[in-house]
């Protein structure tokens, strides 16, 4: 009993202190706080006593807690509080992983994720990475990160624990659909370089393009490739799509302006005038060669842009598998210190006035079946009906 009213007594005489503090601060300082405030008084004194109480009374102490510490869990706590997993603030050390990221190489185990209802969703494994070689698949939920449970951690969390140094393990579990029990994964990280276009000729003159993500490479990749096969004669195009995870909008815009004539690629609408866009074809194609296009549920954002733009103008031919359905525009608003925040701020539609986001597109022509990396694409049954298609147009 005594220590209990002795706690009491301590948490009582913390905020008589802190309330003092308050107090005595001249009226035209506390006028100018409120000024700035993005909260109010009232909220901002909760903030205040609630860092004092935890400094006071936390076990360990708070040596080893910077200020930054401090500010940058509070921003990263007020930006999750809406609810939205592609709205996230990022610190200064994350923001320049990213920036990297997007250049195309990184060091990490290669797999993009993203946020469904609390879980850590794989998006996709990317192309020859670690993540891909060793079986993760789109839709895998990952569960443990080592020995921590990692359900409900913030996503720049999750991401910080699965990147390291080059030649450095993580193990990781997931939960798969189909599969009753967590599947272990033994990963040895490596530095990702990130091959935006992949090309080949196929039998009959097919034409094959593989893109990987959509990175600032991929627009001069993407041309060479779409050159040199119409140089060695193909007479259809394969544009495979499938475990592309997206990536930065005026890209994917650039490949299937290539493809269309004319008319709208994809439009964004959002709360405020500046979000609300129309992105349109310049007039000119590369080629008109007839085309197939292959998606699957790992087939994300950008990908699904460009699937949703040829197949709208009945371009292409859209073959495989429902895409991921992430179909939200973000916006990175930079802060003075080089933290920054990327915010959602509009959602994609198609040329027809489809919605990506959370449903995905869906193909003209369904196929079952896995993407296949083996040399001929034997197996590849997704692929084979994509050119099947293809030799009705000839």
């Amino acid at each position: 009993m005594w220590r209990r009213v002795r706690d009491w007594i301590a948490g009582l005489t913390v905020g008589i202190v802190l309330a003092g503090l308050l107090v005595s601060a001249g009226a035209g300082d506390e006028l100018e706080l409120f000024r700035v405030s993005p909260f109010s008084t009232q909220n901002l004194w909760l903030i205040k006593q609630a860092r004092a109480i935890v400094e006071t009374y936390f076990v360990n102490g708070s040596e080893d807690v910077t200020e930054d510490d401090l500010l940058y869990g509070a921003i990263r706590g007020m930006v999750a509080a809406y609810g939205d997993p592609y709205t996230r603030f990022v610190d200064p050390g994350e923001m320049k992983e990213e920036e990297i990221e997007m250049q195309g190489e990184y060091g990490g185990l290669g797999i993009y994720i993203s946020q469904r209802d609390g879980q850590t969703v794989i998006v996709s494994p990317i192309e020859d990475t670690p993540a891909d070689r060793v079986g993760l698949k789109p839709k895998d939920s990952i569960v443990k990160i080592g020995d921590e449970v990692i359900i409900g951690w913030d996503q720049n969390d999750v991401v910080s624990n699965l990147r390291g140094k080059p030649g450095t393990s993580v193990t990781i579990w997931v939960r798969r659909e189909g599969e009753e029990n967590l599947l272990r994964f033994d990963i040895v990280r490596e530095k990702i370089k990130i091959k935006s276009v992949r090309f080949e000729m196929l039998p009959d003159k097919v034409g094959y393009l593989r893109i990987i993500q959509f990175n600032q490479r991929t627009v001069s990749e993407f041309r060479n490739a779409l050159d040199s096969l119409v140089a060695q004669g193909a007479s259809s195009l394969v544009l495979d799509l499938r475990n592309n995870p997206g990536g930065l909008l005026d890209v994917c815009v650039d490949v299937a302006d290539m493809f269309l004539d004319n008319g709208v690629i994809v439009s964004t609408k959002g709360r405020f005038q500046q979000a609300n866009e129309v992105l349109y074809a310049t007039g000119g194609v590369k080629t008109d060669l007839p085309m197939a296009v292959l998606i699957n549920e790992g087939s994300a954002s950008a990908s699904e842009i460009v699937a949703g733009a040829l197949k709208d103008h009945d371009r292409a031919v859209i073959v495989g598998q429902q895409s991921f359905g992430k179909g939200s525009v973000q916006t990175l608003f930079t802060l003075p210190d080089e933290s920054g925040i990327y915010v959602t701020i509009a959602k994609y539609y198609t040329p027809d006035g489809t919605v990506i986001d959370k449903t995905g597109l869906a193909p003209d022509i369904e196929v079952e079946g896995e993407f296949s990396r083996e040399a001929g694409h034997e197996d590849d049954t997704q692929l084979h009906r994509a050119i099947e298609e293809l030799t009705k147009t000839r």
